[in-house]
């Protein structure tokens, strides 16, 4: 698809949420018709007998963005409950998430609106049916990535090898943005330098280093200018979708 997004993490909780709500919610504010989608969520509850993607309720939110009945099933096609790969809550449920199916879903997004961000599920190789991982629905996608990573010690490596591999599968990579996960991480001297050896070991652009984040529920107003102060790469990402990813 021309006009998506792919947001992948290093790992699990390193950030990804926070940083597709955020851009979501710079993209609505600049005017851009942006939808958010999350193929794939585990850890997922009912409410009022409907499956709901937590994560995708949190991109909503911090836009203000609210769907019908039509597009949600296009924003969360697959939901499971057990918190786990999503290749083993599939095949605990017996229903096994569809690339295809995805792919179809972008389409039918990136068709209504100007553009799609596309939040994945954990790291780039997690499976997510017996078969294929999630590095086989971005190539099915064809849409660029940004690659969410912790900032503390050992993403050197983790950085590294997730951009190593969507290289190898001439994935276009549109940079990498850097996260806190707890209270003062990335703080000494190994987080300054992380972000400058991940830059130079890895061709790639930084476009963020957020701090840990925190006061959505208290100060969501003073939290995502936080963000936003802290992501210089906001523009280059709005440009993605002004010019055709």
């Amino acid at each position: 698809m021309q006009n998506g997004l792919f947001i992948t993490g290093t790992s699990t909780d390193v950030g990804k949420t926070i940083v597709t709500a955020g851009i979501l919610r710079y993209l609505r504010q600049q005017g851009q018709d942006i939808v958010p989608m999350k193929p794939v969520q585990t850890g997922a509850t009912q409410v009022a007998g409907e499956w709901r993607a937590p994560d995708l309720e949190v991109h909503l939110k911090a836009a203000g963005l609210s769907v019908g009945p039509e597009e949600r099933p296009w924003m969360s096609p697959y939901c499971y409950e057990p918190a786990c790969s999503p290749h083993l809550a599939g095949r605990m449920a017996d229903r096994y998430l569809s690339i295809d199916h995805c792919v179809e879903c972008a389409m039918e997004l990136g068709a209504r609106h100007q553009g799609v961000l596309i939040e994945g599920a954990g790291g780039l190789l997690v499976p997510l049916n017996e078969d294929e991982t999630q590095l086989s629905l971005i190539i099915s996608l064809e849409v660029p990535v940004l690659i969410v990573a912790h900032i503390g010690l050992g993403t050197v490596n983790h950085c590294l090898l997730t951009i190593e591999a969507l290289r190898s599968a001439e994935v276009p990579i549109a940079g990498v943005v850097f996260n806190a996960p707890t209270p003062g991480a990335g703080d000494d001297f190994i987080g300054r330098d992380n972000p400058k050896a991940v830059a130079q070991f890895g061709g790639v652009d930084v476009l963020g280093n957020l701090p840990y984040f925190d006061g959505l529920d208290t100060n969501p107003d003073g939290a995502w200018a936080a963000f936003k102060e802290h992501m210089p790469g906001l523009e280059t990402i709005q440009s993605y979708f002004e010019t055709g990813c």
